[in-house]
């Protein structure tokens, strides 16, 4: 639109009582919208700590990834580097951002509580997500081989990234998610 057709228009619709508003594209939010910013915690020592992340995780809407690792586990000693890399690299915050720590499974409080019984960690090491305090045992891994794949495991983060970035906001397959899901 010409600036003189500009003028022109808001100097007529004010006679008229109309406001002109010249941007064409207003978004509803009055915030800019902001990426994801995956989150990495130490690591987890005592069931409090352990408590304290999964509930970070659930208020701020991301999954919290956890691996569960021993002190003499050799392929842990591979499988938390790589994992840890690839979340600070920003693996799965397009999709929504993750949280990660890691359980160290034989630390005396760890091994003392039931922690381990409660989320059938079987085997060292253990990669487990869980959503809204939830454990997602059907995504659970402990194959060293898949934890050692690279590749496999930015896929891995960035589906459970999607499966929780879903959760709030109007999206997803809840009630009113096919209301609102074409908001976004």
């Amino acid at each position: 639109m010409s600036p003189i057709l500009r003028v022109s228009l808001a100097q007529s619709s004010r006679g008229l009582g109309l406001g002109l508003h010249t941007a064409r594209n207003r978004s509803f939010a009055t915030s800019q919208a902001s990426r994801a910013k995956n989150q990495i915690y130490t690591s987890v020592r005592r069931p409090d700590d352990f408590h304290t992340y999964q509930l970070l995780s659930s208020s701020s809407r991301t999954p919290l990834l956890t691996l569960w690792t021993t002190s003499w586990c050799g392929t842990c000693r591979v499988v938390a580097p790589l994992l840890k890399s690839l979340v600070e690299a920003g693996v799965g915050e397009a999709e929504g951002g993750v949280a990660f720590c890691t359980v160290e499974y034989d630390s005396p409080d760890i091994m003392g509580g039931d922690l381990g019984m409660t989320y059938m960690i079987t085997s060292i090491p253990t990669l487990l997500s869980f959503d809204a305090g939830e454990a997602m045992t059907q995504t659970k891994l402990s194959d060293g081989k898949k934890l050692a794949d690279r590749a496999f495991l930015e896929e891995w983060i960035r589906n459970e990234a999607r499966r929780h970035g879903g959760r709030g906001g109007g999206g997803g397959g809840g009630l009113l998610g096919g209301l609102f899901g074409g908001l976004r």
